[in-house]
């Protein structure tokens, strides 16, 4: 399992990378997608909106379950991976890279300070 150390975790299992000033990635981690299982259809209605920190910002649907995502950091959601539309599956193949679910505009870059690293959050899941 992958805890890459360049990424910011949440006990809810999602994951932030931040870009470009206050641009960050968001996704579910390796751990939340092996748990989940097979991802069918990943649902963000969310895309324009700003929400607060741990607000819940889409679903994931795997053939088991579905489990809502929570937004790691407060902020304006950007966009939404296009890509997952027809291939939700990226979401188990590459969580961290291909499989990134949404891009968020951060209201305040404190705000990560109140997330783990990765080797905290290893510790959490191991």
């Amino acid at each position: 399992m992958e805890f890459p150390a360049n990424l910011k975790y949440t006990e809810e299992h999602e994951w932030v990378r931040v870009e470009e000033g206050n641009t960050a990635y968001v996704g579910i981690t390796d751990f939340a997608q092996s748990e989940l299982g097979e991802i069918v259809y990943v649902e963000v209605g969310t895309v324009g909106d700003s929400l607060g920190a741990n607000d819940i910002f889409g679903t994931v649907e795997a053939v088991k379950t579905t489990s809502d995502l929570y937004l790691p950091i407060a902020g304006t959601i950007l966009e939404l991976n296009e890509r997952l539309e027809n291939e939700p599956e990226l979401v188990n193949e590459s969580p961290y890279g291909d499989g990134w679910i949404v891009k968020v505009s951060l209201n305040d870059l404190a705000d990560l300070d109140k997330l783990m690293d990765a080797t905290a959050y290893e510790a959490l899941v191991g």
